[in-house]
């Protein structure tokens, strides 16, 4: 057996991913998923399709690698977190699953609150009650489906209906359970005082493991609609951030991933627990055994230039844009873009932050507006990282960036100037679904540890250091930055309404 395979259940696809021994990739299929929006606020999933979708990328993923399920050695799981799965006694689905970016729970979040203090809340869970989060969606099912509520017995993650579905057994592993809300962070397991205050049964929910521990074996209903071996053992993996993190190496203190998506994502990895007191980062335990994380996330990262380009300047290319961006001097001689055109989560959690260009002038040109874009996301990465080194983080040794934007030479150097830390990215491209293999492989002995996974398979490129002159200008525009969303927000407010 010289494969491992590596799931990942994102929002858009079911990803099935085969790595060998020495962590190349072998082969990968991803078949895509529905999305349903059936009210405003809303975003659900049918967990059933998520199965079909994920048994048919295992089977292309085997027959692209003219592979059989004898060849693989190990299973390791990852995808969307907070997503709530309800099942009935009988393991059957209850109701669509409510996504990690639905929005109805507004009300239920306020209820939270009102039965414990924020403060406390974040002290215990390393999280405010915010919407996205699982806790406030078991409320809300409670409220306004009480009979689908008496009838629920089993409460899942969606990478963890995967695993139900592979193994029969129910379990979660600790990263993705942390991003739950019911999670004690310091204990790694259920809080039973959350629980309590929630009203919500502790037999509800599943038996969790670290990482890299085997949870169940493929049965053979399993292994018949997918191809794969009878008696696989499947490891607990990592909720898709944690996943990521260890798919770029990011599983020690000191190095700092971060992910240029749509969203913009900073992710810190910690010895011990740090809470952030304020509740403005996500505070969850890693995927890596004994590990914590800290994480922020800003909505609108390469969101925001491609917003620019398809409603401003859709007859360029990213590459046209981005080389003009280049010849105009750091700073963008003055202007400044507030990237909050989706609202924002770190460290504003503001739905109703908006994105704005503030120092125009005659002088400016589109040169100017694209540099000031990268230079605003910029800005909001670095407001994520203040955070975390406010919250006892220590030293950043290296940054790791993937993501579409970080192909941008320019790009990562404004991000490297801005942090003044060194820049790198990394030769694995697989992301979580990789991070989730070598748990997988780490859990079948191929590897002693997490640590020794990622050593032996990732390995950096592309390094870019900071220009200490455009480091010490980024300083100065910074602060102006910083200040722009307190002295907005009140017209922002106005304006939304």
């Amino acid at each position: 057996m010289r494969l491992l395979l590596g799931i990942d259940l994102s929002t858009t696809g079911a990803k099935a991913l085969l790595i060998d021994h020495e962590g190349r990739v072998v082969s990968s299929a991803t078949t895509p998923l529905s999305l349903s929006t059936p009210h405003p606020l809303w975003s659900e999933q049918d967990p059933r399709e998520w199965w079909t979708a994920t048994a048919n990328s295992i089977t292309q993923a085997l027959a692209t690698a003219n592979a059989s399920g004898e060849d693989v050695a190990a299973i390791g799981l990852t995808g969307q977190m907070h997503g709530l799965v309800l099942l009935d006694a009988d393991g059957e689905v209850l109701r669509p699953a409510i996504l990690w970016n639905d929005q109805r729970c507004g009300a239920e979040c306020d209820e939270i609150r009102a039965r414990i203090s924020r403060a406390e809340l974040v002290q215990i869970t390393g999280n405010d009650a915010l919407t996205g989060f699982t806790a406030p969606k078991i409320l809300w099912v409670e409220t306004h489906e009480p009979e689908i509520y008496r009838r629920a017995r089993h409460v899942l993650l969606p990478k963890d209906y995967i695993r139900y579905k592979l193994t029969g057994a129910f379990a979660m592993d600790k990263a993705d359970g942390s991003g739950t809300m019911l999670f004690d962070l310091r204990e790694r397991t259920w809080s039973s005082q959350i629980l309590n205050l929630l009203n919500i049964s502790p037999d509800w929910l599943p038996q969790t493991f670290e990482g890299h521990e085997t949870t169940g074996e493929v049965t053979r209903d399993a292994a018949a609609s997918t191809g794969l071996r009878p008696g696989t053992p499947v490891v607990a993996g990592g909720g898709d951030q944690a996943a990521q993190a260890i798919g770029t190496g990011v599983v020690r203190p000191g190095t700092i991933a971060v992910t240029l998506g749509t969203s913009g994502v900073v992710f810190a990895a910690t010895e011990s627990p740090l809470i952030e007191p304020g509740g403005r980062l996500h505070a969850f335990c890693h995927a890596v055994a004994g590990r914590w994380h800290l994480m922020g996330v800003m909505l609108s990262a390469a969101g925001s230039l491609q917003w620019y380009r398809d409603k401003l300047a859709c007859d360029r290319s990213f590459a046209e844009l981005v080389d003009e961006a280049a010849q105009v001097p750091a700073g963008s001689e003055g202007l400044i873009f507030l990237p909050y055109l989706s609202g924002e989560r770190t460290p504003h959690p503001d739905p109703l932050a908006r994105g704005a260009w503030i120092g125009l002038t005659t002088r400016h040109g589109q040169a100017h507006l694209t540099r000031s874009i990268l230079e605003g996301v910029a800005f909001g990465i670095k407001d994520m990282f203040c955070l975390m080194q406010d919250a006892g983080l220590g030293s950043i040794e290296e940054v790791r960036v993937s993501g579409g934007g970080a192909k941008s030479l320019l790009w990562r150097q404004i991000l490297a100037d801005t942090l003044d830390a060194k820049l790198v990215t990394v030769n694995t491209t697989e992301g979580a679904a990789f991070g989730a293999a070598l748990l997988a492989g780490v859990g079948a002995g191929v590897w002693s540890n997490v640590d020794t996974a990622c050593a032996e398979t990732i390995s950096t490129r592309d390094h870019v250091t900071p220009n200490k002159q455009a480091s010490k200008l980024y300083v100065s525009l910074y602060e102006q930055y910083r200040n722009l969303y307190p002295t907005l927000k009140p017209t922002f407010h106005a304006l939304s309404n």
